[in-house]
């Protein structure tokens, strides 16, 4: 015997057996419950069966959110999941699609029990990335973010809190430290640059190869070292569990053993079990003794914090909650996030874009000629008088900005400027490259000329220049990251010659979760010396560092 349905739905939402209480079940089936704020968030896109008309409970409100159509979005979205499938399987086209929708102001989706707003009008960016709170809005970074770097993270954290723990990194940036930084990051790129032309063939010439694992592996190892310097001891397993972390971030938002997302919350674990020892250690050498030299960014952390516990012990108060051994291994946590995908797609697109442009490679030779004649070691002070090389550096962050978007979620229910209601709870996604290529002149063109004096884009349309964000959680790290850049370039400008390998696919553009070219592959060689000067020629210096096919066309 074949039980029939005892709740059999049609389009409209009626039901022909038990209908009041099947109405019920839908409702229900419409609602989430968000643990975490503490109310009932509608789930994105429910309809009752395929190719209902959007008059049911859910797609009525998601309509009456997005303005009764003064919102530009989808005219349909999968129920219960919405576009997060499409958003997976090809990030970069789904976000692309979605700015088109309103190339300046508001869209909106729903993604996975979110109805998200994605902003592409700068002022209104600014806003929403400054006002940051339980008044406002917070940072999520990312669907899955709270559940893979754990909700105590210094990125999801704000007000006094997070205030005091920011206060607490400005001797971790100081002319001094960022010294020290850029000696390791020096060294690094000299020992891989090496093991990069380790297979030359007999012309000299390295096989092509792709450049974006073998920049990942470098910038892995400079984060390491220069963050935990030589505390980690099992490094080749720590990267395999980051690569799982940022692996989760592409992954589908379901946390069942065996999935992308199950596998990075517990990588996390393992890396915060890691870099707690590594906290621990540090302090245990200045506990033994306090002349001893900072050999990584967090020595200084750690002379900084035992300074501030001994004087809350002098002063018979409560030492500060940072400096708990846990909190401070989260810390290093979000330092390694941050660096490791936005510095590695920066990286990369420095090389290929650079490799495009014969004219600006010179003029940074240039410069390196006249600063280090014979290829002298890196300094904070060097990287100071490199004018022209910090102008390609920052063009390359606003042509190209690594971090794309900052997620953020509505704590209750907001007002924009522009006099929009966000509903309590929505996904409010401000688009950084979009900012990026507001404002500024011919915004679609690599131009380092427009950070040099008299332009100085930087400064004049800085409002549009968020590649580091704004308000209370703007990059700490953004002269760290500019120095590494450029000290990268530096070197590369001066020891080796290299050509962009083109194919169909160079224009592409791919999200991992930053930006990077969907393909970045190179041939190298070392660069020949001038007996005369002792700077590299390049054997074909007109040709050496071009592109191999027709100059790159970019678009916005």
């Amino acid at each position: 015997m074949i039980r029939r349905p005892r709740y059999a739905l049609d389009a409209s939402g009626s039901s022909r057996v038990g209908g009041s209480v099947a109405r019920h079940c839908l409702r229900r089936a419409t609602l989430r419950w968000d643990r975490r704020l503490g109310y009932r968030q509608p789930c994105a896109g429910v309809r009752c069966a395929a190719g209902a008309r959007p008059r049911d409970r859910r797609q009525v409100r998601l309509r009456r959110w997005a303005g009764y159509g003064r919102i530009p979005g989808p005219r349909f979205v999968i129920p219960l999941i919405g576009s997060i499938v499409e958003m997976v399987l090809s990030p970069y086209g789904f976000w692309e699609r979605q700015r088109r929708l309103n190339p300046c102001g508001l869209s909106w989706n729903a993604l996975a029990g979110f109805f998200v707003l994605f902003v592409t009008d700068t002022d209104l960016s600014r806003y929403v990335l400054s006002e940051n709170g339980p008044h406002a809005f917070e940072m999520i970074l990312h669907p899955n973010g709270w559940r893979i770097l754990g909700r105590n993270n210094i990125a999801f954290k704000s007000g006094e809190e997070h205030k005091l723990l920011r206060q607490s990194f400005l001797r971790l940036f100081t002319p001094k430290a960022l010294g020290v930084y850029v000696s390791i990051q020096e060294r690094l790129i000299r020992e891989h640059l090496a093991a990069w032309l380790s297979g030359r063939g007999t012309d000299g010439t390295t096989a092509a190869f792709e450049v974006r694992p073998r920049i990942r592996d470098l910038n892995l190892r400079t984060s390491q070292t220069v963050f935990v310097g030589p505390y980690l001891r099992d490094r080749e397993r720590f990267c395999a569990d980051y690569l799982l972390i940022t692996q989760g971030f592409l992954s589908f938002p379901l946390a069942l053993p065996g999935t992308g997302l199950w596998r990075a919350i517990r990588a996390r674990e393992r890396v915060l079990r890691d870099l707690t020892a590594c906290v621990r250690a540090s302090k245990e050498r200045f506990r033994k003794d306090a002349e001893a030299e900072p050999q990584c960014l967090l020595d200084f952390w750690t002379v900084s914090v035992l300074e501030e516990v001994a004087a809350a012990k002098r002063e018979n108060r409560a030492p500060p909650k940072y400096s708990a051994d846990h909190e401070m291994a989260d810390a290093m946590l979000d330092f390694l996030f941050a660096s490791q995908d936005a510095s590695t797609a920066s990286l990369v697109w420095t090389t290929v874009l650079v490799a495009e442009r014969p004219d600006v490679l010179q003029r940074v030779r240039e410069e390196q000629q006249r600063l280090r004649p014979h290829d002298e070691p890196i300094t904070y002070e060097l990287l100071e008088q490199m004018v022209y090389t910090r102008a390609v550096v920052l063009e390359v962050l606003r042509f190209r900005p690594p971090p794309v978007m900052v997620p953020q979620v509505a704590s209750k229910r907001v007002q924009l400027p522009n006099g929009y209601e966000v509903p309590r709870g929505a996904l409010v996604v401000p688009s950084l490259w979009t900012a990026c290529m507001q404002g500024f002149p011919s915004p679609e063109r690599f131009d380092p000329e427009r950070m040099l004096p008299p332009r100085q884009e930087e400064q004049k349309y800085r409002k549009h220049f968020l590649t580091f964000g704004c308000g209370p959680h703007m990059c700490v790290g953004r002269n760290y990251a500019i120095n590494h850049l450029m000290c990268y370039l530096a070197v590369l400008a001066t020891t080796v010659d290299w050509t962009r390998v083109r194919t169909v696919h160079s224009d592409e553009i791919i999200y991992l979760p930053t930006i990077y070219p969907a393909d970045s592959v190179i041939r190298a060689r070392w660069r020949v010396a001038d007996a005369s000067t002792g700077a590299g020629t390049g054997a074909g210096t007109d040709t050496a560092c071009t592109s191999e096919a027709v100059p790159v066309v970019v678009a916005s």
